[in-house]
């Protein structure tokens, strides 16, 4: 059957019955419940519904394989997932805004360690975490988005502040948290962002760097001529990262200037034992990491999930509909594992991976250089606005042929005003899930159920 009819992903949606993920002591009899929900996820069936509202959200796309992803984890993250529907529906089911059922079941993610955004963010280069964000409306196409903050809690939120306290669309940096302060939001010390998972898997994408011969990594830094670089590394007790030059974790007092962490090199590490020393730069790691393996056919080599050993692109999203018949898009994330200079991926770039309009609302998660060049978001949207293609017809075409000609992967989730739903993704899996009107959370994680 083809993928043009605008109703096969809702009788998946809609057939499933209740997910009742069991404790997390309790995998085994958990997973009947997932093996349902993965295969009602599936997009060859029509609804015998249509949902008037709803809300879809994802965790992340990439080459996630049930081999290396633990029961117990698999179970925790379904947990998780499940949460952040639940908090998104609790919003629409009392007839909330869809940015606010967006922004709800966003921050669940970013609380969560077990997603690359807020808590669970990846380590720079640096061994800073950076982050970015960014919110649309659909009804009023207003839109705000931050990049490379290091001291939001919630970087949805400034997103969402940067939309209605402000006259711009998006602001980075230092310029954002100095915003953040002045509209009286707190700002948290870094160490709140530190996880043993992600520091390992920055060490294991610096022993890979290290093992194919990259050049040094003050080779091609910007200046830092008056500047006093954070200090990146270990912590200097167990699990907890230096917070030299970082603000302090009580909250400043509206309108005080930020005071973020600051641009440069790493600073010499401190010098302890434990898993968790950076690597001296030269030295040769004891044990090799072997780079995980692309999936055929992609030339991509994204940083390695310090978890799994997959490569994975971390970012959560969500899109919803509400009773007023009007969509949102949010989406946040940590970027890549030891990214330089800067870099900025699709997720808080309005068009590419975050788009709402009146029609079609979509949040992305993949490479972000591909969805930044090929505008995916609003590609998506705009074939549903001009071509008057069903939503599930514009989203597979853009993810399964456009991005895969051009060597692009990841994928998205989309809502239209009608409430048909699409999740395409061209890699081996995506955290993915559904609530609709009867409250009954959907989630999968597999291309196979």
């Amino acid at each position: 059957m083809s993928p043009s009819s605008p109703s096969r992903m809702h009788r998946g949606l809609l057939a499933s019955t209740a997910l009742l993920l069991a404790p997390l002591g309790c995998v085994t009899s958990s997973q009947a419940g997932a093996a349902r929900d993965e295969a009602a996820l599936r997009t060859d069936e029509p609804p015998r519904v249509k949902p008037k509202w709803g809300l879809v959200i994802h965790g992340g796309a990439g080459v996630i394989s049930r081999e290396n992803l633990t029961l117990e984890r698999e179970a925790a993250m379904r947990a998780a997932l499940t949460q952040a529907l639940l908090a998104g529906h609790a919003v629409l089911a009392k007839g909330g805004r869809s940015m606010d059922a967006v922004t709800a079941a966003i921050r669940v993610m970013e609380d969560s360690p077990y997603f690359n955004a807020g808590k669970g963010a990846v380590f720079n280069h640096d061994g800073v975490n950076e982050l970015d964000a960014a919110v649309m409306d659909g009804k009023t196409r207003m839109a705000g988005s931050v990049a490379g903050v290091h001291h939001i809690q919630n970087p949805i939120d400034l997103a969402r502040l940067v939309m209605e306290k402000s006259p711009h669309v998006m602001m980075v940096g230092d310029g954002a948290e100095a915003f953040a302060q002045s509209q009286g939001m707190p700002l948290v010390d870094a160490k709140y962002f530190f996880t043993e998972e992600r520091w390992q898997g920055l060490q294991r994408a610096l022993e890979q760097e290290r093992a194919k011969g990259a050049p040094p990594a003050e080779q091609g830094q910007p200046s830092t001529q008056g500047l006093t670089p954070a200090q990146p590394g270990p912590p200097t007790t167990p699990a907890q990262p230096s917070t030299q030059g970082l603000p302090p974790a009580s909250a400043p007092q509206p309108g005080q200037p930020a005071t973020p962490a600051q641009p440069g090199p790493p600073a010499t590490p401190v010098q302890q034992s434990g898993p968790a020393q950076p690597p001296t730069q030269g030295a040769t790691p004891a044990q090799p990491v072997t780079p995980a393996q692309p999936q055929p056919g992609s030339s991509l080599t994204p940083g390695v999930d310090p978890i799994t050993g997959d490569h994975k692109f971390g970012t959560v999203g969500a899109v919803a509909l509400d009773m007023d018949g009007n969509l949102a898009a949010g989406t946040s994330t940590g970027g890549m594992t030891n990214k330089r200079f800067g870099r900025v991926g699709d997720a808080p770039i309005i068009g590419a991976g975050t788009y709402a309009d009146e029609r079609c609302a979509v949040s992305a998660t993949g490479h972000g250089e591909f969805f930044i060049r090929y505008t995916v978001a609003r590609d998506i949207c705009a074939r549903v606005e001009y071509q008057d293609l069903p939503l599930p017809e514009a989203a597979n075409y853009v993810v399964n042929d456009v991005l895969v000609k051009a060597g692009g992967e990841g994928g998205v989730i989309a809502m239209d005003r009608q409430g048909h739903v699409a999740m395409p993704f061209n890699s081996s899996g995506m955290y993915r899930g559904y609530i609709g009107e009867d409250g009954t959370p959907t989630v999968a994680i597999f291309q196979q159920p």
